[in-house]
């Protein structure tokens, strides 16, 4: 929903008649996983994919349709490889969509988005009548389908936080935007932390690092990222992260360096389950080195830890 919420919110400011597709189901090579959705409004405009542009064609004439009755129905596209390329699932694959028009409770559902506030949506593919609830369930924040239920979790916006505001910091700022992260940059020296350094940040927060995390909300879907590499502030940083509930803490540097702080945070108290959380040596290894690869490696872990990858590549995965 977030993908398209933006124009959701125009249109509805507009008047528009929007009908709401969403994939519920999917087998075989599907492009577009559960959950993804595409806007159709009555005066034809269109946003968001349900098949990376495989069926929206069919998927807008079937919206049409449910705008003018008024009634939600489940279109189902693609069966077999011989007869898939007919709309457009040219490697085989079936795609189920719901479809029905905006209600009051997408209405709500906007507003608590618009707030960054989590919660779960409920919706029955039968009647169409759907639920809100404030909150979502611990675990995966993936949609699913129970029965004749359709169940999409909306958490807070995915938020990284970047202790060190480095050289490698910079790039990985960058990516972590294009991803649809809201980027906060956390050090104690002004002189790094600067809006010329960090234009794309959505904050900049010029504190120690302990003092800056007692501010901030972390929670699973926060990711942490410690490029500080200086004990007098990764020590802090790490102190601070260790005892709430990221989706993941990642630390820059060496094995030994990372072994030194592992054994300062032991004498201290830390256990081993909780020093096992931290992601260090950091990132992917994808053999380049600069800042650019770096930060790409370690983008590329947090997505594998938050998504639940493997991180190996697509040809070595089976099923």
């Amino acid at each position: 929903m977030r993908e398209v919420l933006s124009e959701l919110g125009q249109w509805t400011r507009e008047g528009e008649e929007i009908a709401i597709a969403t994939v519920i189901e999917t087998w075989g090579s599907s492009p577009r996983p559960l959950g993804s959705k595409m806007l159709v409004t009555r005066s034809g405009k269109m946003a968001g994919s349900v098949s990376n542009g495989c069926i929206e064609g069919a998927v807008f004439e079937e919206a049409q349709k449910v705008l003018k009755s008024g009634a939600p129905k489940v279109a189902a596209f693609g069966v077999a490889d011989e007869t898939a390329f007919e709309v457009g699932l040219a490697c085989g694959g079936h795609i189920e969509v719901f479809i029905q028009p905006l209600s009051s409770v997408h209405r709500q559902l906007i507003a608590m988005l618009d707030r960054n506030e989590p919660a779960t949506l409920r919706t029955n593919l039968i009647t169409g009548e759907a639920e809100l609830i404030k909150g979502t369930p611990q675990g995966s924040e993936l949609a699913k389908r129970e029965g004749d239920v359709f169940v999409e979790p909306f958490r807070r916006p995915a938020q990284l936080v970047i202790v060190g505001a480095i050289h490698i910091a910079i790039p990985l700022h960058r990516l972590a935007k294009l991803m649809g992260y809201r980027v906060t940059v956390v050090d104690a020296r002004a002189k790094f932390a600067t809006k010329e350094r960090f234009p794309e940040a959505d904050e900049l927060i010029v504190a120690w690092p302990d003092e800056a995390m007692a501010k901030l909300d972390v929670d699973s879907s926060t990711y942490v990222v410690i490029l500080t590499h200086d004990p007098k502030f990764d020590l802090p940083a790490l102190r601070s992260v260790l005892t709430r509930e990221p989706g993941y803490i990642g630390a820059i540097g060496s094995r030994k360096t990372n072994q030194n702080r592992f054994d300062a945070l032991r004498r201290e108290g830390f256990t081993e389950e909780q020093l096992s959380r931290v992601h260090g040596p950091i990132g992917l290894d994808l053999g380049g080195r600069g800042a650019e690869e770096t930060a790409l490696g370690i983008l590329a872990e947090i997505t594998a830890v938050r998504f639940g990858g493997s991180g190996v590549s697509m040809k070595a995965v089976r099923g």
